[in-house]
């Protein structure tokens, strides 16, 4: 089979105007994506360098393709099966900050660079006081970008338009406002001079960002099918889904110079990013946290599976449209539409997603994903949301009867053993309350202010229709006490 690099001729030369830290799947198949499509609409005109931000690892599969892979797109669009691929030009080098130090600092003065996007894990964006400037590079992210950072300032002499503009990617809250406490706390620490600090705020721009999109990396089952589709062999082929989104929260407007948006690519610039992420927890995150431990227990094993089996999908669909989607700021319009993506993307053939990693710390996933939309619902309509509140005792009867072994909850569905992970104080919870009556697990589970930052026993009517659900689960079964209360 012909190599990538031997199928195609010389990249294209483009102004390096991006520097990203992570070159791992999300980035090329997100980011790397997008931008990759501005440029062949003419709208972007820049290539990205990635940087590989740690020690270990190397990046000889990037320069055996001269930076160069395919990405495709597969799933469900209007409920019709597409699968799209694309050759990725956009990225023109790949350097190590260890390995490569001077290469990678050299980036700092370069004109033409604006951007930098980063993806470091949810723990990349910390502040380590320990850090040090005169390290090549310092150790942790926020180090690395503050020497960066500072090294521009003085090669341009502060000019105010040389700053970059910062769009991380890490899955945590405010990430950008983050990013520039822990930047603003090094140039400081580091006594870098009130004129780095006055450029910072003046020149540079950190963005909070939101991103979306399944990407399930390289197809390692499948690979040699898909070089085979494409015609050539690809070491660093990635898959995902179609569906996207990049939701940019920026105090200046920054629309001009990434013009996303007008290249057909879902992308939406604000001033704020909230109700995008509570459409997103709520509706997205929110349904597969409250039909998963019910759809385990009826005998499914990836959401695939559950979505097949109308009960489930019935359960599911009347959560996120009846009690969900009321209780969102955004217009209802936009909402429908989200919740129906949602609908064709828990459907998408291409994604095996397992039921038990969704469960992985069910109790906190509940307590940020469901519960504020039974707090809504419940002071909007003054009754109990049926489906949110059985989705509690589903949760129970998950968790119920195990017993805890190597740091795990070891359960039983129908004789066949399935282990669970949360927290040890949840896990040691279930473990301490197995074979005790529904009505009392119930009541201590719901009063656990540690586990759902209130006691939840206070909100009239929940214990007593979550310990009725359970006991019925307990006698009857879940399917058929779900088939009674849900099924059409």
């Amino acid at each position: 089979m012909e190599r990538l690099s031997a199928r195609f001729g010389s990249a294209p030369v483009r102004p390096v105007r991006v520097l990203q830290f992570g070159e791992g799947n999300f980035l090329r198949a997100f980011v790397d994506q997008m931008l990759d499509v501005a440029n062949e609409k003419g709208r972007f005109n820049g290539s990205i360098v990635l940087v590989k931000p740690i020690s270990f690892g190397n990046l000889e599969a990037f320069h055996e393709q001269d930076c160069r892979y395919t990405v495709i797109l597969r799933g469900l669009e209007n409920g019709v099966k597409v699968e799209q691929s694309r050759l990725i030009t956009s990225v023109s080098d790949a350097v190590d900050a260890y390995a490569e130090y001077d290469k990678y600092a050299a980036y700092a003065r370069l004109d033409t660079l604006r951007f930098v996007v980063s993806n470091t894990t949810e723990a990349g964006i910390v502040l380590d006081e320990t850090d040090r400037f005169e390290l090549t590079p310092p150790n942790t992210y926020p180090g690395k970008l503050t020497k960066f950072l500072y090294e521009r300032a003085v090669a341009f002499d502060y000019a105010p338009d040389r700053g970059l503009i910062l769009l991380p990617v890490e899955l945590i809250d405010d990430n950008g406002v983050m990013l520039e406490k822990c930047v603003k706390a090094l140039a400081r620490g580091w006594k870098l001079g009130e004129r780095f600090e006055r450029w910072l705020d003046e020149a540079c721009v950190f963005t909070s960002t939101l991103v979306d999109r399944i990407v399930t990396g390289y197809p390692r089952d499948e690979a040699e099918a898909l070089w085979q589709k494409l015609g050539y062999e690809d070491r660093l082929l990635v898959t995902a889904e179609p569906f996207g989104l990049w939701v940019i929260e920026s105090r200046k407007d920054i629309g001009a110079e990434l013009p996303l948006p007008e290249c057909g690519l879902p992308v939406v610039f604000t001033d704020n990013q909230k109700p995008y992420k509570q459409r997103k927890v709520r509706i997205l995150n929110g349904a597969h946290t409250s039909f998963v431990p019910a759809a385990f227990l009826c005998g499914h094993d990836t959401v695939l599976e559950a979505m097949n089996d109308p009960l489930i999908r019935g359960f599911m669909q009347h959560t996120l449209y009846d009690e969900v989607i009321p209780t969102l700021t955004l217009p209802r319009e936009d909402l429908l539409r989200f919740a129906e993506a949602v609908t064709g993307r828990f459907e998408n053939p291409f994604i095996k997603h397992a039921l038990l990693s969704i469960c992985l710390n069910s109790v906190s996933k509940w307590r940020a994903r469901c519960l504020p939309s039974l707090l809504s619902y419940i002071e909007n309509t003054g009754e109990l949301p049926p489906r949110l509140t059985f989705s509690l005792a589903a949760l129970l009867a998950l968790y119920g009867g195990g017993t805890l072994r190597d740091g795990t909850l070891n359960c039983l569905r129908g004789g066949e053993p399935y282990a669970l992970r949360d927290d040890d104080a949840v896990l040691r919870f279930f473990a301490d309350n197995a074979g005790k009556p529904a009505a009392e697990q119930a009541a201590r589970f719901l009063a656990r202010a540690d586990f759902f930052g209130q006691d939840l026993t206070a909100i009239p009517g929940l214990l007593a229709s979550v310990t009725q659900s359970l006991e019925d689960i307990g006698r009857r079964g879940i399917r058929i006490v779900m088939e009674e209360r849900f099924g059409a």
